[in-house]
């Protein structure tokens, strides 16, 4: 008996985007036109995040979200939210494998269409572009799974409702 092409190709391992779509996309600058007339250069506070949601069977969802605050002393220049996400399908590939590629290969490939979107949404407002840096989405993996791992080893404590 000899196998089917069909039967073959369903036990090769598969993993491959099939969408990449900006998500959300936010800008807002409370303070102005007042604050376009100061010259002082602003801070920039950037918070990123990475989430992955299953959509179906063998298809998840990446999201790569960041948040860019330009703050003058202490009112807001711009505030700039972002979601790029893309849909990857991954079949036939171990759990572990599939887990270093849903938190690492899939943020990564998704990773400079926000930046490009970032950057394009606040040149678009009138400021000059933040270009985000590079992440090293490994370590930022090995960081969470560490994370979880000291949480999960730690010793649970039980809070009683009210102290008597």
């Amino acid at each position: 008996m000899s196998a089917t092409p069909e039967n073959t190709q369903s036990a090769d391992p598969v993993f491959m985007l099939q969408r990449c779509y900006l998500k959300d996309l936010s800008l807002e600058q409370p303070n102005s036109p007042q604050i376009l007339l100061e010259q002082q250069q602003p801070n920039v506070d950037v918070q990123m995040s990475v989430e992955a949601q299953p959509v179906v069977e063998g298809l998840f969802e990446i999201t790569v979200a960041a948040t860019i605050t330009a703050r003058m002393q202490d009112r807001v220049l711009f505030l700039v939210e972002g979601k790029q996400a893309g849909i990857f399908e991954l079949r036939n590939i171990p759990q572990e494998h599939a887990d270093m590629l849903l938190g690492i290969a899939c943020p990564q490939t998704v990773y400079p269409y926000l930046r490009a979107n970032l950057a394009d949404a606040i040149t678009r407002a009138g400021f000059p572009p933040v270009h985000l840096a590079e992440i090293n989405f490994q370590a930022m993996y090995e960081q969470q799974r560490s994370q979880q791992q000291a949480a999960n080893d730690a010793p649970s404590i039980i809070m009683p409702d009210r102290l008597n």
